[in-house]
């Protein structure tokens, strides 16, 4: 089935790393993959104080930028089944991808964790940050700067249990079934310490993920989780964590600290980011 993919540009360095991965990792699918640029004022105040003479050209240079995004996109793919398409719109960022996932039918959203001006400092882009708060149409996948990319044969999923998801592990699922990875759930504690809600999730958990190869992993709760997640991607060779973004989830804590030290993952693999289906 062919995938439709939207890749957002600022055209840094960044957001081409986002748009390799992406070939990479569907290099033998076919899929028609959209390039998009939401072209806006910075500070829309100051709009009314610029003349269109002045705006014209940098909204000319950035179609040229766009097209030259698709170009080198076109000639990084040797599959023949892959399309390539541009979006330009005028407007935030936010809106352009919402428009373009229901127009287009969108399946996954690539980004770059940092724009063109992302502080080393912070976890996330506040762009990044922002789509991830706002967009919950489809999933997102962060890929991380200079990231290179390896067939994911280990992916990570940290559960603590207290829901089913269901419907919501679907892209976790067609990306094992793809890659032929193994999917580590992961939960912070014994199972011995399971309520009787988290062990009924656990069960069906275990039955939704018999089809595919799969581990469960009990982790110890004596340090940060994100530590605690950190050295299981370290040790165990991880190539994508994968997390549900749902009212008080973990995603949810990360991405309201602006300070990354105790992310080691930061900046090694990416990181996709499902949207919570009401």
């Amino acid at each position: 089935m062919r995938q439709h993919i939207l890749i957002p540009t600022d055209f840094s360095d960044n957001a081409w790393s986002a748009a390799r991965y992406a070939l990479s990792l569907y290099a033998d699918e076919p899929c028609t993959f959209y390039f998009s640029y939401a072209w806006t004022f910075l500070n829309s105040g100051a709009r009314t104080h610029i003349s269109q003479s002045y705006i014209d050209p940098l909204i000319e240079k950035s179609k040229e930028q766009l097209a030259e995004v698709k170009a080198r996109a076109e000639k990084e793919s040797t599959n023949p089944e892959h399309k390539f398409e541009t979006i330009y719109t005028v407007g935030s960022l936010e809106e352009c991808i919402e428009v373009s996932i229901k127009k287009h039918n969108i399946n996954l959203v690539f980004m770059g964790t940092k724009g063109a001006t992302g502080a080393k400092k912070y976890i996330l882009g506040s762009n990044t940050v922002s789509v991830i708060n706002k967009v919950r149409l489809c999933p997102i996948m962060l890929v991380p700067t200079k990231c290179e990319f390896v067939k994911p044969d280990q992916i990570a999923f940290p559960s603590d249990f207290s829901r089913f998801f269901g419907e919501d592990l679907l892209p976790i699922t067609q990306l094992a079934d793809m890659t032929k990875a193994t999917i580590n759930v992961l939960h912070i504690k014994s199972k011995d310490g399971l309520t009787e809600t988290q062990n009924e999730n656990f069960e069906r958990l275990k039955t939704h993920l018999k089809d595919y190869a799969h581990t469960f992993n009990w982790l110890p709760s004596n340090r940060a989780k994100a530590d605690v997640i950190s050295d299981f991607i370290k040790e165990n060779n991880v190539k994508i964590l994968t997390m549900i973004n749902y009212e008080h989830s973990f995603i949810e804590n990360i991405i309201k600290e602006p300070i990354i030290k105790k992310l080691g993952f930061k900046s090694k693999i990416p990181f996709l980011v499902i949207p919570r289906k009401d």
